[in-house]
């Protein structure tokens, strides 16, 4: 039997956006075994993926001893991969692939490359899943990247539409907001969260513009705080708590809008076809979102951040795609 794996570092949205070239190497190879390496706090997203037989969980970041490393090895030469593809780039990422012993090696171009059977030039200047899908040049597969497609298991469907029920929005149809952020992208600093001020700015108009549509608030486990601080603005906001990433997707699906910045529910949005909109701070859109009219951004001012973005334009971007 062919066994394929993939080292896929990074957070739950870089899982979805790899989701497509999974899903191209199943179309290539239905009948292959493909496993995906990821870090532990991002393997809940392959509660939805069509294409993965095993997930391994490994904190590349970690302060790994030899003997983890050496356990690791020992896993991947067990299975005895024919291929391994590499979202993660560099002299070390490489190296390790070589040590594998996996006879198809493919990463993206770097000093390392002496370790790879064959490397693919970098594309950024486009969808992060194309950037990704490219690497599937590496195993001779040119195909067009499809979209984001992901699974979601029936049970979590239920589970959502009982939660619509419980929330009295099953035949009204809800607005969807998640005001957090990823517990990484806290930890690393990165630019992601709007003010709770600007929020409710903005939910205040929608609820002037829109009295008959509910608006319900994602709530995980990083986003408590901000949602606390949002439903006591407005006491009659509706709150939901998604318990992982099937139901959060089933409710993004049934939902008619989701607000949010960048983050996981963004990339399930784009992977359900719910219309979306998402602040940006300086992230170019065409990275993070396909060309679709369903997917707006809004930026903040050059050089600015997230919370630099004023609630006008959000509310000119709703009711524009709209």
């Amino acid at each position: 039997m062919m066994r394929l794996l993939a080292l896929v570092p990074g957070g739950i949205g870089d899982q979805l956006l790899f989701f497509p070239t999974l899903d191209s190497l199943k179309l290539q190879y239905p009948k292959a075994d493909i496993d995906v390496i990821v870090e532990p706090l991002s393997a809940s997203a392959y509660r939805v993926c069509r294409s993965v037989n095993k997930v391994w969980k490994f904190d590349f970041k970690d302060i790994n001893s030899l003997a983890d490393w050496g356990n690791l090895l020992g896993n991947i030469r067990d299975r005895e991969y024919n291929a391994v593809i590499s979202s993660g780039q560099g002299f070390s990422v490489d190296f390790f692939l070589w040590l594998t012993g996996i006879p198809q090696r493919i990463s993206y171009a770097s000093a390392g490359n002496l370790f790879l059977s064959r490397s693919v030039e970098l594309n950024l200047n486009q969808y992060a899943a194309a950037t990704y899908h490219d690497l599937l040049n590496g195993l001779g597969i040119s195909k067009v990247c499809p979209p984001i497609k992901i699974q979601v298991p029936k049970g979590d469907l239920d589970w959502a539409d009982k939660e619509q029920q419980r929330l009295g929005i099953k035949d009204s149809g809800y607005i969807l907001i998640h005001a957090g952020s990823s517990e990484q992208s806290n930890l690393k600093g990165i630019d992601k969260i709007y003010p709770a001020t600007g929020w409710s700015t903005v939910m205040q108009a929608i609820q002037a513009h829109l009295p008959n549509i509910p608006m319900v608030l994602l709530q995980g486990l990083d986003d408590r705080q901000i949602v606390a601080q949002l439903v006591a603005k407005l006491p009659q906001m509706l709150v939901i708590s998604p318990p992982d990433i099937g139901k959060l997707a089933a409710t993004i699906a049934a939902a008619n809008l989701l607000l949010c910045s960048d983050s996981a529910p963004m990339h399930l949005a784009v992977a359900v076809g719910t219309n979306l909109v998402t602040l940006l701070s300086s992230t170019d859109p065409a990275r993070l979102l396909p060309q679709d009219k369903r997917f707006l951004a809004v930026l903040a001012p050059t050089g600015k951040p997230i919370s630099a973005i004023a609630p006008e334009d959000v509310i000119a971007k709703i009711f524009a795609s709209g």
